[in-house]
């Protein structure tokens, strides 16, 4: 994926003001490298992210270029809604239901209307500087929009024998379910998420500075109860899609929950991991295939 919202500055992974001068922004990255070297006992995510902050401003060109937002093109590109690349070639499609990413989109462009102030002019709301210096809240709300539609351009990948309906709601406004995915391996129900930073597991839930409190597993869990119940449909597993960055195996168990195995999966794996499946789970066809389909067409949306 590329740059989140979330991501930090170079000068925040360094650990130095953005008006230190050279030679201090040298020492700081030294000093970063040194304590986040995986040889040294050093966390090897951090590490890379130190590397990468430098590569950004590690010579008077480089720096005097991020300083003057000369980057901030690809930022504006990466942060505006981006639909799903031509197809090259003339396999069916997926079929797919939906607008991904929509109604988070909806609420950052809300929110940040309220943050700037009800009546002031917002020109470019993509706008990387704005967007870099909104609050948190604001900021993780437009990088989950962006991970909703980059695992959709993935989901529309999987070929006709897939159907993938985006954003359903369940109970609440803010409470949906970013992909629901039909095929002969199973009924899958997705949250794409982006903490912004890496996340572990504990007891089935994810965890991390970055989550902040937050439950997705248990979140997910509870859509998907109210969902089960409203279209008497079973599901086979549910999946959490997280940044490759953000944990360190392609696909995660969580355990079960109510009765279906909870998965995290990263983005460059999950198109592989809903072809192949769960091990060991019944595939789905025939008349089952078309009766959950038919199930399903009566989802609302958020």
């Amino acid at each position: 994926m590329p740059n989140s919202p979330l991501s930090a500055s170079p000068y925040e992974v360094l650990g130095v003001a953005a008006s230190a001068s050279d030679e201090v922004l040298r020492r700081a990255f030294r000093k970063a490298l040194r304590d986040t070297h995986p040889d040294t006992g050093g966390d090897p995510q951090q590490f890379n992210a130190v590397q990468r902050a430098w590569d950004r401003v590690s010579t008077p060109e480089k720096r005097a270029a991020y300083d003057a937002g000369r980057g901030a093109s690809q930022d504006r590109a990466a942060f505006t809604a981006q639909a799903a690349r031509p197809r090259q070639d003339t396999r069916p499609s997926t079929r797919s239901h939906g607008h991904p990413g929509g109604w988070r989109r909806e609420r950052y462009l809300d929110q940040l209307r309220e943050w700037v102030g009800r009546g002031v002019a917002v020109p470019d709301p993509y706008d990387p500087a704005l967007v870099r210096s909104a609050p948190r809240e604001i900021r993780h709300t437009l990088a989950d929009a962006l991970a909703e539609e980059s695992t959709a351009r993935t989901l529309s990948t999987l070929g006709i024998g897939y159907t993938v309906w985006h954003d359903v709601a369940t109970d609440g406004p803010d409470e949906k379910i970013d992909h629901i995915v039909l095929g002969p391996t199973g009924l899958f129900a997705m949250l794409s998420e982006d903490f912004g930073g890496p996340v572990s597991v504990r007891r089935g839930e994810l965890i991390g500075d970055a989550v902040a409190g937050e439950q997705p597993v248990h979140d997910l869990a509870s859509r998907v109860k109210v969902l089960s119940r409203a279209l008497r449909i079973k599901f086979t597993a549910l999946v959490i899609v997280l940044p490759d960055d953000a944990i360190d195996d392609s696909v995660t168990q969580l355990g079960t929950v109510r009765g279906a195995p909870a998965v995290a999966v990263t983005q460059s794996a999950v198109g592989m991991f809903l072809r192949q499946g769960i091990e060991g789970a019944i595939p789905i066809g025939g008349n089952e295939l078309f009766d959950i389909r038919t199930r399903l067409g009566s989802v609302r949306y958020a």
